[in-house]
């Protein structure tokens, strides 16, 4: 009777941490990126195109990739690499298609991260997917009003008011979308949430693209290293809760192996070669949103 209460016992502690498990996905999915963040691991083995040599953007640019595609993967670090470097337009504004298109690779690095922190890679996507249809809505008007777009600031006027950052902030607060005082789906708000999050995962490369320490042949974990850039960055913004179920997400990523698989190379001199590019391409379009935000007062919109 003893050994049948024990095995019920052991049930039902397994079925609570189930439950926990299933609530932390649920919670830190809708929680990430919204208020104080708002709201088996993947191999990313599947198909992607071989015959993408070059990325084109609007600002004219042809970006070829100085990164090699790494056959068989949804996360393709080279891809990334070419929007970052294709963001960045005049003297300091960033161009939005490639903005949310290299969000598009950050999704995926997420998502093969592991099921916690994959969860936060849904909300991500709601971000992106509310200024894309502010766009698609912005175009709509231009030709049901037979404009050829917004007249004003921006690397492409013709292309309207969700051409670039800058361009977006403007058109937005001279309409009047910008609410200074409660939340809204307005772009410069969402913009923000990213943003956020970008500084996160821009500072969790830079740390994973790190050599041992001085006096130290052994590096750290993915895990220490994601939860610290997180401490220093989107933590500022969270509550108490999404910290602790933050927390328990970090435990569960990979080791380093893995994501030596994931950029494509064989070893940590070869990840900090390729990081030190990527980091400081998302430095730059990271510093250049950064100003945008901060010369209209928008870094603590609710």
């Amino acid at each position: 009777m003893r050994q049948k209460q024990m095995k019920l016992t052991s049930m039902g502690v397994k079925g609570r941490a189930a439950v926990a498990v299933v609530f932390i996905l649920l919670l830190l999915g809708s929680l990430w990126l919204y208020g104080n963040l708002e709201s088996p691991w993947e191999s990313c083995l599947k198909s992607y195109n071989q015959n993408d040599k070059v990325v084109f953007h609007r600002n004219g640019s042809l970006e070829p990739y100085t990164l090699e595609l790494c056959p068989g993967q949804t996360f393709q670090i080279s891809l990334l690499f070419a929007h970052l470097r294709s963001a960045p337009v005049g003297t300091d504004d960033v161009l939005l298609e490639p903005y949310l298109s290299s969000w598009d690779e950050l999704i995926k690095f997420l998502v093969a991260m592991g099921p916690l922190v994959g969860a936060i890679s849904n909300e991500i996507e709601t971000k992106t997917s509310i200024i894309r249809e502010l766009a698609k809505d912005e175009a709509e008007r231009m030709r049901a009003d037979g404009q050829s777009g917004l007249r004003a600031e921006g690397p492409n006027p013709d292309l309207g008011a969700y051409d670039s950052v800058r361009s977006m902030i403007s058109a937005e607060l001279s309409r009047g979308l910008v609410d200074f005082q409660k939340q809204t789906d307005s772009g410069c708000r969402t913009l923000l949430r990213l943003h956020r999050a970008l500084l996160w995962l821009q500072l969790f490369l830079q740390k994973l693209g790190l050599p041992p320490e001085p006096g130290s042949d052994r590096l750290r974990s993915p895990s220490d290293l994601c939860r610290e850039a997180y401490q220093q960055t989107l933590a500022n913004h969270h509550s108490w809760w999404v910290r602790q179920m933050a927390d328990l997400a970090f435990l569960a990523l990979p080791e380093r192996t893995f994501f030596y698989r994931l950029i494509c190379v064989q070893n940590q001199e070869e990840a900090t070669a390729i990081l030190k590019k990527v980091v400081h391409a998302i430095d730059v379009m990271y510093n250049r949103t950064q100003r945008a935000l901060d010369e209209h007062n928008m870094l603590d919109l609710p």
